[in-house]
């Protein structure tokens, strides 16, 4: 762009040169002058980073990878690269979901799928992600509008829709059914659906769609007063469903719009919002790249800095028909489950541990401690020539007395005493 725009500043020179009539000069100038402003307009412009086509792990300032391919180095993942060959669905691009959105942006994560129908409000900048410039924009474009600066690696997806109308409901599913990112992959077109939501309807959606999928997700959410939060593994069949033990809103069938007050909001922390992202994302990658303990439910409590955590089972007595479905299929397959669980247990080759390393420039040595001690081991901190010990060393202080030398003890014990009844007596 700038290149071109010196280009024509150079071709209007040579034109106003050229020009025979002197009347049309004003008019060159003036072209002159708007091209070199839109010169300068380009060169202030945010500098956008070309696409990377393969991870690498070099150690460059150039290199937008480097930190996290360091996790392959350091044994932490096997693979980092992978995660380029994963899809995510977010359901709400809102305090949370903007906030995951762009961590795993950051982590280069390969496919990115936005849902959200509100738009951007000025009342949203006490949150994280958005800015003042958006206003009025959908949350899904300007999501994708700032995501692609951040990374343009990743494939966005978004749309602006409400998924709990019948029309947004078929729309999602068949989008998260949509294989033509990874043609290959089994099952459905994402490997997780992260629901960011902050109510329980769009919930009740999202585990719908999940169960008839028997598609893995994770649920999160933030209280009303801003100081707590939680994330939950979801595994159709194994894990209980959003409907196995509702809330209490959803069980007592209250419409939660009602509950609603005019002139009344939910508090909104940005700090206890980025902890609960933090979190769900974390889990994700966990999820994903195989590392470390996925949590199938982890609280966070900010007042007093608690992290419940716990699992749940599914309820045989669910009121959804589909999660019912998906927990004949988990238990027709246990059998076949456990048996390859056995085989990989025993087809594991055990390696011996090494040294970690292999110099050993102080001649370090580790003693197991738990080995008995003979009777006669004997105490290896001798002195040097000349010195002599004030009491007697440990080895000595242990052999068993002389027999001759106790009796002669008690001899001069019993002559003491003796003299002291005398001295009573007088």
């Amino acid at each position: 762009m700038e290149s071109e725009l010196k280009e024509m500043l150079i071709d209007l020179d040579t034109l106003k040169r050229s020009l025979p009539d002197p009347s049309l000069l004003a008019s060159i100038d003036k072209m002159q002058s708007r091209v070199e402003h839109l010169t300068d307009l380009a060169k202030s412009a945010p500098l956008r980073r070309s696409k990377v086509k393969d991870m690498s792990a070099e150690v460059v300032d150039s290199n937008p990878y480097s930190r996290l391919m360091a996790l392959q180095r350091m044994g932490i993942v096997a693979n980092y690269e992978r995660i380029r060959e994963f899809s995510v669905a977010i359901v709400g691009i809102g305090g949370v979901g903007s906030v995951a959105a762009e961590m795993l942006t950051r982590c280069g994560i390969g496919r990115l799928l936005l849902y959200d129908y509100d738009k951007v409000e000025l009342a949203n900048m006490n949150r994280l992600f958005f800015r003042p410039e958006q206003v009025g924009m959908t949350k899904t474009d300007a999501a994708v509008q700032t995501l692609s600066d951040i990374n343009p690696d990743v494939v966005l997806e978004s749309y602006t829709m409400n998924i709990t109308t019948l029309q947004g409901f078929e729309t999602f599913t068949s989008s998260l059914k949509n294989k033509t990112f990874s043609p290959s992959k089994e099952g459905s077109g994402v490997e997780l659906v992260l629901s960011c939501v902050d109510n329980y309807e769009a919930r009740m959606v999202v585990n719908q769609a999940c169960n008839e999928l028997n598609q893995t997700w994770m649920e999160s959410g933030v209280s009303e007063d801003a100081v707590s939060g939680h994330i939950q593994l979801l595994v159709p069949g194994e894990t209980a469903c959003f409907a196995c033990a509702p809330p209490l809103v959803v069980a007592s069938g209250v419409d939660e719009r009602t509950l609603k007050r005019e002139g009344v909001c939910a508090a909104s922390l940005p700090t206890t919002m980025g902890v609960v992202a933090g979190l769900l994302v974390q889990n994700t990658l966990k999820y994903l790249l195989k590392f470390g303990h996925v949590s199938p439910y982890l609280g966070y409590n900010a007042l007093k800095d608690f992290f419940p955590t716990m699992e749940m089972k599914p309820n045989p007595q669910c009121s959804n028909t589909a999660c019912l479905e998906r927990q004949k299929e988990y238990i027709l397959a246990k059998p076949a489950r456990d048996a390859a669980a056995a085989k990989a247990k025993k087809d594991e080759v055990s390696v011996p541990e090494g040294p970690v390393h292999d110099d050993n420039e102080w001649n370090i040595s580790v003693v197991d401690d738990t080995e008995p001690v003979t009777e006669n081991a004997s105490s290896s901190d001798t002195l040097p020539d000349g010195l002599v010990r004030e009491l007697p060393i440990a080895d000595e202080f242990q052999k068993p007395s002389d027999p001759e030398e106790m009796t002669n003890s008690v001899d001069d014990l019993d002559e003491l005493r003796k003299q002291l009844e005398a001295l009573n007596a007088d």
